[in-house]
């Protein structure tokens, strides 16, 4: 969340093994109190890593929660044997540096079923499932994301808390969502895309016409436990880095899922899904410009 990078790196030489640790300081106490979030976006660094280790001819192999004594400790990952050469995770390495998060509109161009059914694979891969709403569920889940929006509005932690994450041009930040990165603010449509300018006044920010009908797909899970966080947290980015091998561009929202009683009712009643852990938006347009990243030496030891 927030571009927050709450992960921290070690590798060992002795054994060619990486340990991923949670790090809890950059944690969001008021929108993320379970840490699911936190889980999700450590388990997206984890299987860039699992990609880059690929790329570089390895093997990578994951244990998923190794020490319940240590719960901060998400996975261990071993590089085991040269990668065979056909092999699914190398390909997607090349996306790894295009994805950005856009919060710019996207086209009404709608997403061909071909595409779809391969991003609903890549989630399968990993253990998850991604499903693309029908209309009158896209419609509830506007409605949930506006409610939530409304509910933060009034809210002074959840204002605090957002803009603790949120970068103006004269801020040096390694972290945290830069003022360049906000996208335009809604003149007119549907898309939802959360505004971090908050109550800071941006010079000069651009107004735009958002589409009206989103093309959005749901994560989820079976089960709602840490492993399960970490599981969609892998799937999330595979398909967002095979997203973005297809030519789409792609958004993260998470708002109606931060309130548990707005959560419950973002999944579809008549899907086998059983949690919902993130919902994605979907399209063709802008691919939304980089955000700022911690030097290696803050997330990665080596011993």
């Amino acid at each position: 969340m927030h571009n927050a990078q709450p992960w921290k790196f070690s590798f060992r030489r002795g054994d060619s093994t990486f340990r991923l640790h949670s790090d809890l300081e950059r944690a969001m106490p008021h929108a993320d109190p379970t840490t699911r979030a936190l889980h999700l976006g450590c388990a997206a660094a984890l299987f860039n890593l699992r990609v880059a280790a690929a790329h570089a001819g390895w093997e990578p192999a994951v244990d998923l929660l190794p020490d319940p004594a240590d719960p901060r400790l998400l996975a261990v990952v071993r590089l085991t044997d040269p990668a065979p050469s056909d092999n699914d995770l190398a390909p997607l390495y090349p996306a790894i540096h295009r994805r950005h998060t856009s919060r710019h509109p996207f086209t009404e161009e709608e997403i061909p079923q071909a595409i779809k059914d391969s991003l609903s694979a890549a989630a399968l891969l990993e253990g998850a499932r991604l499903s693309f709403p029908e209309l009158w569920h896209v419609r509830t889940l506007l409605d949930l994301v506006h409610d939530a929006e409304g509910r933060d509005a009034t809210d002074p932690a959840a204002a605090d808390e957002l803009e603790q994450w949120t970068r103006t041009t004269a801020e040096a930040g390694r972290d945290g969502v830069p003022e360049y990165a906000f996208g335009p603010r809604r003149r007119a449509g549907e898309a939802p895309v959360r505004d971090f300018a908050g109550r800071i006044p941006v010079p000069g920010r651009e107004a735009a016409t958002f589409e009206n009908t989103p093309q959005l797909a749901l994560l989820g899970t079976t089960g709602d436990r840490p492993r399960d966080w970490l599981v969609a947290g892998q799937a999330m980015e595979r398909v967002l880095l095979q997203a973005t091998l297809d030519g789409l561009a792609t958004s993260l929202t998470s708002q109606a899922l931060e309130r548990p009683e707005l959560r419950w009712t973002v999944r579809d009643p008549q899907s086998a899904m059983g949690y919902v852990h993130m919902v994605l938006r979907l399209g063709y347009g802008p691919a939304g410009p980089g955000t700022p990243r911690r030097p290696v030496n803050e997330v990665l030891d080596i011993g």
